[in-house]
């Protein structure tokens, strides 16, 4: 078992990930495992806890790259405005969005190890990101001008309750971008395709080495 604290969690990742540059935004550096079965196995063990989900922080997903190279490709849409990156991860799209000239980018995600990794992450790009590990989709959505959502749509449950909060932060007056690559439950109607990328990814995580990935927004 690891340390139960954020300096061991940190310690955890720095251990059994390495510094690489996600194939879809090589301008950024994250602390990422190669494999995904050792890494969810050791997971497990550390926190002496059977039947965790997957550790989303430790990979690059294409979702999340598609909507990372997104923003930094279009940095208008971020540039001083306050930012949420739902279910962040590896806080791949926060920091994006933080290169791109976010005011603030605060990154949300329930997972115990995620402010670990992206405190990591973060430093490593010369960003500093907030972290919130409380569960967003129980209340309205936080004040921000910009909702940023990559790989969200796993399971029915999940991405019709977080396609309903987006929802609620469009109406409040927020920019809402999703990136998806053709996930079963990612809604068919409802949004505007924006951009549409081939995403290198790995047969690790995905069905094919290249997904086709796309960000959408909530019109």
């Amino acid at each position: 078992m690891i340390e139960a604290s954020l300096a061991g969690r940190r310690a955890f990742i720095l251990e059994n990930t390495r510094l690489q540059a996600p194939p879809h935004t090589p301008e950024l550096q994250l602390h990422l495992a190669d494999e995904i079965t050792p890494i969810w196995t050791l997971t497990e063990e550390a926190l002496a806890e059977i039947g965790l989900p997957p550790p989303f922080w430790a990979f690059a997903w294409a979702g999340g790259q598609a909507l990372a190279r997104y923003v930094l490709d279009h940095p208008e849409v971020v540039a001083g405005k306050r930012v949420i990156d739902f279910a962040s991860g590896s806080g791949l799209v926060a920091i994006a969005a933080m290169k791109a000239g976010a005011a603030s980018v605060l990154a949300a995600d329930i997972d115990v190890f995620c402010e670990a990794a992206i405190g990591l992450n973060a430093a490593a790009n010369g960003v500093e990101v907030a972290f919130t590990e409380v569960d967003l989709l129980e209340a309205p959505p936080l004040p921000a001008e910009v909702l940023l959502a990559g790989d969200i749509c796993y399971e029915r449950p999940m991405a019709e309750a977080v396609m309903a909060w987006l929802g609620l932060g469009r109406a409040a007056g927020a920019t809402v971008l999703v990136g998806d690559p053709g996930r079963t439950y990612f809604p068919k109607e409802g949004l505007v395709k924006l951009a549409e990328y081939q995403v290198p990814t790995t047969r690790e995580l995905e069905d094919m080495a290249v997904k086709r990935t796309s960000v959408w927004t909530l019109p």
